[in-house]
């Protein structure tokens, strides 16, 4: 039914495979909780200590994100769909609070402010 998400607070959905033992493991986690699934899966990916690794490959896809947005940037300043550009700007501004935060908590300061 594809109209009903439209209204929805949370109209997003995210989606991974895991093996049968990761899948056991999570769902034993969640069941020790005591919170709904859904919750569960938002407090542990937001609120979770997280590792940044600095390596060619992770330096790589940092890249490659930061140059997709880079790109769609451009072509919309060539063109005049605000609406996009906005949307484009905002990703970038979550994307770079993000690593802001990230590499910060990496070096032992404070976590960052968003502004």
């Amino acid at each position: 039914m594809p109209g009903l998400s439209k209204d929805r607070k949370r109209n997003k959905t995210i989606a991974f495979r895991v093996s049968p033992e990761e899948a056991a493991q999570i769902e034993a986690r969640i069941n020790v909780s005591g919170m709904p699934k859904g919750q569960y899966f938002i407090e542990s990916v937001l609120h979770n200590k997280i590792i940044v690794r600095f390596g060619k490959y992770e330096s790589d896809i940092l890249g490659f994100e930061l140059q997709r947005l880079r790109g769609k940037i451009g072509d919309m300043f060539s063109g005049n769909d605000n609406q996009e550009l906005i949307e484009v700007l905002e990703e970038c501004k979550l994307l770079l609070s993000e690593l802001c935060s990230l590499l910060l908590a990496r070096n032992g300061y404070e976590q960052y402010e968003n502004q």
